[in-house]
């Protein structure tokens, strides 16, 4: 049988005394009338002692007594019993001179009832009874009461208190005490006393203690749930701590807990997960845990740490403290009318945002209660609409560091506060739920950029225990690289992302750092690690999107790798974005340009596609889409930019205009190769932060950006694309490669390109629709060129059927408005059937084939 030989206590952390409440609120009782009892004990116990005192305010003291059970010539077991006096549990403890103590708790609607049963006592001869001499362990706001008479302070004296047992037979004692429900949950500690002076203890020479309104609990689910009214289960893993201390607030931002519960390994503990199931009577608000170990490296035992799993936290205002979870139950969202979009991500055209800099901008003209939350993203639906996107892609919301930004998280179950209308956790829950369900009808989808591979350096989940949580090659100080593979952190994970699906109807993720998900639990390279591929699987999150991004943000780097996909994940192409910028300037080669314009093949045709091809010019690391043409010098020359002539700013109007060519260039080729689109917030107005790539150089959006000549052409521009995307999806928006016969490589002059030219900047194909192939004519097909050298090219077009003709739709280095055109520019066929276009430098060009128009 079991031994619980470690301390349950209940410390207090809070001021004045209040005896009566305890005196009036309990009651003792025997089995025969107490006369009776009192004749049994002899002229020396014929009163009943009652020890009283006021201990000093302030009192913080920790519980010696000690549970235990043990087998005593047959086995014993913690038990639970139901009759009708309510459910209850059973405690059996053996004394240190023999003998069975058996504590029975059981619950009414309106108090406790402890029965304290004593047999096979073997006592002194001269001993004629027994006295309890009991205390209890809780404290609130109002008063504080303590048996711990070993361990106080010189000033403080315990409050004890004194009560017969009843003899029932030879050997056997019993007693009955009787607490308000609203004392709970607290600790009843006692010893007993013979007749003659002798101090009777547990076997380990303790005092016996027993929890009320405080039960066993039950190991799963991890965090909070509600069996019962009144009822809350606490549940966190930590394998290699030794002593857990539940922290309970009345007050979420105060510095320290009103009452610390140490729970019992033997009682509260199953295999290496913690739990306890108590009676919020008290109405407590909020809660976190301590966590002890003999490696100080891997605890810090003092420190209060925020349950892994709680789905709805606070954060002190104290900014030296963690968050703490919240005591209570997530109010249901009416869902009534949600109807994700479902889209199939071949069509996804996608803008990526933080949620707080998109509307905290003045410009936005959104109430100050709404600006930079996701009632304010919710409000600019029709800007996505207008832009063609159908699907947004949230930078982290779960908290963070304040100082790192939030690639640094600390939780990851709830949305941080400040994005709700009030500032308080509930509002932001909701006020996140509701944007998503507006979103949706709407028919945009919702994705999350998450962070799963490390959390912020300190104050995260560190201290819970290091071994199983974190690698520990870093420093303790700097600890924050999660062991993602190991078996808890994956669950971890897991049940987050189901979380975010279910309960607030997200639409897929975007991991980063997603590298660091193949590294194994002694930081090994996996080649099927059990985390990518369980997600790959899982019933519910294999149906969303799940792509992976192998950017670090801590680092600032992007790390490349051989991403195991089982035909599911996707990923961020950074070579889209590297060939596409070098080709831009003047570099890399042809052969470069036309793999991603293809959808790339040399990363996705392993079983995948090209809609697994997440492409992108800017991102949210970096510089933006208008720093990318104007800042090249200095530290830039990982950032594959040019400034086109002159370092920033300028009034020059040619290098304006090759800037703005380049801009045009950049989001045609994003556009117009197969992948899914990915823009970056701002790119659609010259969000710009200076020609600074650091993530911390970010702004807040200024929409008034979008209203000046730049922002109105690049945000039809952009419309235009997405609406031109859609029509051709057979061409564009393909979850296969294209077929060789759909597709013909030119040079300037219909001849090949010159492929093994690293100097040749020149490149046009014709895609053809597989109807225009089967008809055998270039209905529906496409001419698209790309001139990137620094002069022109005089383009030959391929001849269209009879009845046909090409008319151009864009053209980036005409002026605007007509340097796109929904209907088309025809093109007149010169002499000898030929068709001619000049293109100018650094441009792009796109002829639709078309029935000819009378």
């Amino acid at each position: 049988m079991a031994t619980l030989p470690t301390p349950m206590a209940a410390r207090s952390r809070c001021g004045s005394t209040e005896i009566s409440k305890l005196a009036s609120s309990c009651h003792y009782s025997s089995r025969k009338k107490l006369f009776q009892s009192s004749q049994r004990l002899g002229t020396k116990w014929k009163t009943i002692r009652q020890f009283t005192s006021v201990p000093t305010s302030g009192l913080n003291v920790s519980a010696m007594a000690r549970v235990s059970v043990e087998q005593i010539g047959q086995r014993y077991t913690l038990t639970t019993e139901v009759g009708k006096q309510g459910k209850g549990s059973s405690y059996l403890f053996r004394t240190e001179i023999g003998g069975q103590v058996k504590v029975c708790v059981k619950k009414t609607n309106y108090k406790y009832v402890v029965f304290v049963e004593v047999s096979s006592l073997q006592l002194p001869s001269d001993s004629v009874g027994l006295i309890l001499t009991w205390g209890v362990y809780r404290s609130d706001s109002g008063y504080t009461q303590t048996l711990n008479f070993d361990s106080l302070a010189p000033h403080e004296e315990p409050v004890v208190f004194e009560n017969p047992l009843d003899l029932i037979v030879d050997s056997a004692y019993s007693l009955e005490l009787e607490f308000a429900v609203e004392l709970a949950p607290f600790f009843l500690s006692f010893l007993l006393k013979s007749s003659c002076g002798l101090d009777i203890r547990s076997h380990n020479h303790m005092k016996f203690c027993v929890p009320v309104g405080l039960e066993r609990g039950r190991p799963f689910p991890l965090g909070l749930s509600f069996p019962n009214n009144g009822l809350i289960n606490c549940s966190v893993f930590s394998r290699n701590a030794e002593n857990v201390v539940l922290c309970l607030y009345s007050d979420a931002s105060a510095d320290q807990p009103t009452l610390e519960l140490d729970l019992d390994p033997y009682i509260h503990r199953t295999g290496d997960i913690w739990h306890v199931l108590m009676e919020n009577s008290r109405n407590f608000v909020a809660y976190g845990y301590q966590f002890r170990g003999t490696n100080k490296d891997n605890f810090d035992g003092g420190r209060v740490i925020v349950d892994p799993y709680a789905k709805m936290v606070e954060k002190p205002n104290n900014p030296g403290t963690a968050c703490l979870g919240i005591l209570s139950l997530v109010e249901p969202f009416d869902w009534a009318g949600d109807v994700c979009p479902n889209l199939s991500i071949e069509r996804l055209m996608i803008y990526r945002l933080n949620v707080k800099r998109f509307t905290e901008h003045k410009s936005s003209q959104l109430a100050a209660n709404i600006a930079g939350t996701f009632s304010g993203l919710a409000e600019k639906v029709d800007h996505f609409k207008d832009l063609g996107i159908n699907a947004v892609l949230l930078e982290p919301i779960f908290y963070c560091d304040e100082q790192k930004g939030s690639y640094a998280p600390f939780h990851f179950f709830s949305p941080m506060n400040i994005y709700g209308l009030s500032s308080d956790q509930i509002s932001a829950i909701n006020s996140m739920k509701d944007a998503v369900k507006r979103l949706h009808s709407s028919g945009i989808e919702v994705l999350l950029e998450v962070v799963y591979t490390h959390t912020a350096d300190s104050r995260a989940l560190q201290g819970i225990d290091d071994p199983s949580y974190y690698y520990l090659n870093e420093p303790a100080e700097t600890r924050s690289a999660l062991n993602c593979n190991c078996p808890i952190i994956q669950q971890l994970i897991l049940d987050s992302l189901r979380h975010w699906v279910v309960d607030f109807h997200i639409d897929g993720f975007c991991f980063m750092n997603a590298t660091s998900l193949l590294r194994g639990v002694h930081c090994e390279s996996l080649s099927r690690p059990p985390l990518v591929e369980a997600i790959a699987f899982d019933p519910i999150l294999s149906r969303t999107k799940i792509i992976a991004d192998c950017w670090d943000p801590i680092e600032a780097v992007q790390k490349e790798a051989e991403f195991p996909h089982w035909k599911r994940w996707a990923e961020m192409n950074s070579k889209f974005c590297i060939n596409i910028r070098n080709f831009m300037r003047g570099e890399g080669l042809l052969s470069d340009l036309a793999t991603r314009l293809c959808g790339s093949g040399d990363l996705f045709s392993d079983g995948r596609g090209p809609a697994f091809s997440f492409n992108f010019i800017a991102r949210n690391f970096g510089l933006s889409l208008v720093d990318l043409v104007s800042f090249s010098q200095g530290k830039l020359a990982s950032e594959l930019s040019w400034n086109c002539g002159e370092e920033g700013p300028t009034d020059k109007t040619s290098i304006l205009e090759r800037r703005l060519k380049q801009i045009r260039n950049f989001l045609f080729i994003l556009y117009i190769s197969l992948g899914v689109p990915v823009l970056n917030m701002g790119d659609e107005c010259g969000y710009s932060t200076g020609g600074s790539p650091a993530y911390g150089a970010r702004k807040p959006f200024d929409w008034s950006t979008l209203k000046t000549g730049f922002g109105m052409q690049t945000r039809k521009f952009i419309s235009f694309l997405g609406a031109f995307r859609q029509r051709q999806g057979d061409l564009l928006q393909r979850k296969n490669f294209l077929k060789e016969e759909n597709i013909d490589w030119h040079g300037s002059d219909q001849s090949p390109p010159k492929w093994d030219d690293p100097r040749s900047r020149f490149l046009a194909m014709t895609l053809k629709s597989e109807q225009g192939t089967k008809k055998k004519s270039l209905e529906g097909s496409l001419f698209i060129a790309f001139n990137g050298a620094d002069r022109s090219e005089s383009v030959i077009l391929p001849p269209p059927p009879k009845g046909m003709s090409w008319r151009r739709l864009v053209d980036t280095a005409l002026p605007y408005p007509g340097f796109f055109s929904v209907e088309g520019e025809p093109v007149i066929q010169q002499m000898g059937g030929r068709i001619s276009y000049g293109m100018k430098p650094y441009s792009c060009v796109l002829f639709e084939a078309t029935a000819a128009r009378s």
